[in-house]
């Protein structure tokens, strides 16, 4: 009986004398790892596989981590980003290629409910995925299957969401990208899981979400929001957390991605989330710095634009179906001017930026109007009753923006008759565009409200020409519609 020798403990030659490259499918063996980053080494006159390459190794413990090539070094050396955690992993440690790379069942149907990582595994400890019949995940061309329509542009549909400030101000219309945009504590899960909510529940289509660098009780607190709601039935939720490997955070949101467009080429609509988006980058610039490249401007990896753009290329839509995408921006430290945040700028055609001073106040959603900004707010899209209102509503708010300083210094009672009507005015138009959330009832102990937008339009109407002059601004915070 021969002896057993630890794969681990041999070296390449010996791989080849024991005939195991050919019989094992073996390509290459680990010769250096850096945290995430893990060096293969390539038999010399071997073939090196292209970037984007899926290799596998398996760890001491049994583990198999997938490792995805970015770089070409010198001596026949790929350098591999790891998609799991690097523990376990030796040298002289064998790898193998994954020929197929990251797949999916043909069938797709399989994947709704279900909670997958970034190499399309199930993590929710349910059956296992019927793999008998699969195709590729990545790198796989379906712009031959899509027509972009013509007149895409000149027959827009709204998206309603029973948000009352966004329907109002911020109207979502079908094939868009949205930012939802704020700092650290100022709502954007709530926010995002709200509209998730009341988009899924009273529209049709499919809704993919991508959970990237957030923490895992956002991701539990999601799923059982979705079980709740009965909304898993039409969802697919991938997840690269907080707590995973800068490769998992990264391929997470193209994995998610990815899928957005195969359920597109099956022309059907998609309602796209990511939370967020700042994680993805803030993954990018760990990987970048893990590869020993130079850093851009604020750090960031000089990559930052292209991996963005990378990513929102894919977003977009076609004659008969379309990706709608809807995706919170963490902003640090409240800094609108971070090249990070000015990079994802381009790629929106909304954006809803969150205030901490409506926070403070009490106000939610905690939108402020006079920075956000919406491409759809025309006549053409929303009509001229619905502009006409929206814009009176934002003069209104820019005249108390004003105003206000005035009062803090001076006092409401130094204004003149008009100011101060226009100041109360805008008072309760900022309580009455506040709402309640079903997704926050358990916080606030008030019921949800779904607002249609002509309830929201006529509330407002009836509150800029006078009607609720003397009706308390209390009586209009936190409510749904105004009743008669």
């Amino acid at each position: 009986m021969g002896i057993l020798v630890p794969l681990s403990r041999l070296g390449w030659k010996q791989f080849r004398e024991m005939g195991m490259m050919e019989n094992n499918g073996l390509l290459a063996k680990v010769v250096a790892v850096y945290g995430s980053v893990v060096d293969a080494q390539f038999a010399s006159g071997t073939e090196m596989p292209p970037v984007g390459t899926m290799l596998n190794v398996c760890t001491s413990t049994g583990e198999n981590i997938g490792l995805q090539i970015v770089e070409h070094r010198g001596d026949n050396i790929c350098r591999c980003v790891a998609l799991g955690f690097t523990y376990g992993v030796g040298r002289n440690m064998p790898i193998r290629l994954q020929e197929k790379g990251v797949i999916v069942p043909r069938d797709l149907n399989q994947l709704y409910g279900r909670v997958l990582n970034a190499l399309a595994s199930p993590i929710d400890h349910k059956k296992e995925l019927d793999t008998s019949d699969t195709l590729p995940l990545k790198n796989i061309s379906v712009n031959s299957k899509l027509e972009v329509s013509p007149d895409a542009e000149e027959k827009p549909q709204v998206i309603y969401t029973g948000i009352k400030m966004i329907d109002l101000l911020f109207p979502l219309v079908k094939g868009s990208k949205s930012g939802l945009l704020g700092g650290a504590a100022c709502g954007k899960t709530i926010l995002i899981l709200e509209i998730i909510h009341n988009i899924i529940s009273y529209q049709s289509g499919t809704c993919i979400f991508a959970g990237v660098g957030e923490r895992i009780r956002e991701g539990n607190e999601l799923y059982h929001e979705f079980l709740r709601a009965d909304l898993l039935k039409r969802s697919i939720l991938v997840f690269g957390q907080m707590n995973e490997s800068p490769g998992m955070r990264f391929e997470a949101a193209h994995t998610a991605v990815a899928l957005a467009e195969l359920v597109l080429a099956q022309r059907k609509d998609v309602l796209f989330f990511m939370d967020n988006v700042f994680r993805f980058v803030q993954a990018g610039s760990e990987l970048a710095t893990l590869l020993g490249r130079i850093p851009s401007e604020g750090g960031y990896q000089s990559t930052l634009t292209s991996e963005i753009s990378q990513l929102h290329e894919k977003i977009r839509s076609e004659k008969s179906a379309s990706i709608t995408a809807i995706e919170a921006v963490y902003v640090p430290a409240d800094d609108m001017t971070d090249p990070a945040v000015v990079a994802i700028f381009a790629h929106m055609d909304s954006l809803i930026v969150l205030s901490r001073s409506l926070v403070q106040r009490g106000l939610y959603p905690a939108i402020d109007p006079l920075q956000s900004s919406a491409n759809s707010l025309t006549p053409a899209v929303v009509g001229r009753r619905h502009f006409d209102v929206a814009q009176d509503v934002l003069r209104h708010f820019r005249r108390y923006d004003e105003l206000e300083r005035i009062v803090s210094i001076i006092g409401k009672e130094e204004l003149a008759p008009e100011e101060k009507i226009i100041f109360d005015r805008a008072k309760k138009l900022q309580n009455f565009l506040s709402q309640p959330f079903f997704t926050a009832e358990d916080y606030t102990g008030r019921p949800g409200a779904f607002v249609s937008l002509e309830d929201t339009i006529s509330g407002c109407e009836r509150i800029i020409s006078g009607e609720l002059d003397k009706v308390d601004e209390s009586r209009l915070y936190c409510i749904g519609k105004l009743e008669n």
